[in-house]
């Protein structure tokens, strides 16, 4: 049975793809953009955070714990040796405050399709599913394809939520097995992508418009608006004919950025690139959906 590497499974999930559904985040991801509001998926191994907010004043379960003295206290905080750890979780089991905490985990194609099952019936009364999403589900694509035949078995409607940042084989792979793609396009520009996603947009292009000429399965773009990066008028015309090009893809969801994330980059003692940045305001949001739908798009706002 092939595994894979999950960092949560959400249910409920309401905006990444219709109906009510069960959001499946694979870890990894090929691209680091500046916005990223799950910058614990970036990594494709699990992980050891830590919420300082939590941790308890002079507790020192964790270190006594730790089997390979990869814990020390400095300062009044926990420190971790990621050289040493070695995930074990002994730590986060023993931490009374949940301040500790392994992102991500290995699971058989068995184990998440016993997760998903759990929602069968709200798939059915909402005509939802499962939406695989990360991370980037792309960079484990034999686990993914397996995930995808089992559902495809069982009568779940699939969605894979992906940047699109992969050789073509690989989607073309998966391409007949998902219902759904929710398809990312950031910015249309090369280089001002590669300056805030740290990779070229050519093979995103390519993939997009291969994966539309082949007609199946349905296609639904997705456009992070993010003030400041890619929320120019020339960007959201440039994007709105580019789908105009395609075959047969007409609908769009813009997502208005939030901070919902920024706290995890300090958890995870990371930098977050866009501190001051702030959400686009509701007027900008509905000039944004105006253009779009002057050039014959169907705009949806939100997932």
């Amino acid at each position: 049975m092939k595994k894979g590497v999950i960092f949560d499974i959400k249910r409920y999930a309401i905006h990444d793809g219709p109906g009510i559904r069960t959001a499946v985040f694979f870890k990894g991801c090929p691209l680091r953009c500046w916005w990223c509001h799950n910058p614990e998926g970036l990594a494709l191994q699990p992980e050891l955070v830590f919420r300082e907010s939590r941790c308890l004043s002079g507790c020192i379960a964790c270190i006594e714990t730790c089997p390979q003295g990869a814990l020390s206290r400095a300062g009044g905080l926990i420190e971790i040796n990621t050289e040493e750890c070695d995930l074990c979780g002994e730590c986060a089991r023993v931490c009374p405050a949940e301040a500790l905490e392994v992102i991500g985990r290995e699971m058989s194609v068995g184990e998440v399709l016993r997760e998903v099952e759990k929602e069968r019936i709200f798939y059915d009364q909402s005509e939802g599913g499962v939406t695989f999403t990360g991370g980037e589900p792309l960079m484990q694509p034999e686990f993914l394809g397996a995930l995808l035949d089992e559902c495809q078995a069982r009568g779940i409607h699939t969605a894979v939520d992906t940047c699109g940042y992969a050789p073509f084989e690989v989607i073309d792979s998966i391409s007949d097995k998902a219902d759904l793609f929710l398809y990312d396009l950031k910015i249309m520009d090369e280089e001002r992508h590669r300056k805030y996603t740290g990779a070229s947009n050519r093979a995103i292009l390519d993939n997009l418009t291969k994966l539309a000429e082949k007609g199946s399965p349905m296609v639904a773009v997705r456009l992070p608006l993010i003030p400041g990066v890619n929320d120019d008028e020339d960007n959201i015309i440039k994007v709105a004919e580019f789908i105009r090009s395609l075959r047969g893809i007409r609908d769009i969801s813009l997502l208005p950025y939030h901070r919902a994330g920024s706290e995890k980059y300090r958890r995870l003692h990371r930098a977050y690139r866009l501190g001051k940045t702030r959400p686009p305001s509701d007027h900008r949001v509905e000039e944004v959906t105006r253009i779009l739908e002057e050039r014959g798009l169907r705009v949806k706002v939100g997932g």
